[in-house]
């Protein structure tokens, strides 16, 4: 079974970047639709951006869009979350999640059924 692991976070100002990095540890992932999801303290997790497989189809809440960029290389086997313009609000623990029989991305978390263990993204004011 292939598992996600997500690298990239940490603490960063207002107004900074940070790039996420998502690659799984064993089989590739390379015909998964793929998304980023974010939790915050006492919320559910929400739905941050997905992808398919051919990197194409991309998709991004509200909150995060123009800010966000998910892109992914196959090649390399590794999605990627570039996020600029950051604002303490951002600040989650933010998830990798992969759809293993679907080639496109979903809004809808219960449609993921590989995940990271996170990555804290903390924003400072």
């Amino acid at each position: 079974q292939v598992q996600l692991v997500e690298s990239g976070g940490g603490l960063v100002q207002a107004g900074g970047s940070l790039r996420l990095s998502c690659a799984p540890s064993g089989r590739t992932f390379s015909t998964y639709g793929m998304g980023w999801f974010r939790q915050a303290p006492g919320l559910e997790r929400e739905f941050v951006a997905s992808i398919n497989w051919r990197g194409g189809g991309t998709d991004y809440a509200d909150s995060v869009k123009g800010r966000f960029t998910i892109s992914r290389d196959n090649a390399k086997n590794t999605v990627y979350l570039q996020m600029n313009s950051l604002k303490p609000e951002d600040t989650a623990v933010y998830y990798c999640a992969g759809r293993s029989s679907y080639e496109g991305g979903s809004r809808v978390r219960y449609e993921y059924d590989r995940w990271g263990q996170g990555t804290q993204v903390t924003v400072s004011s």
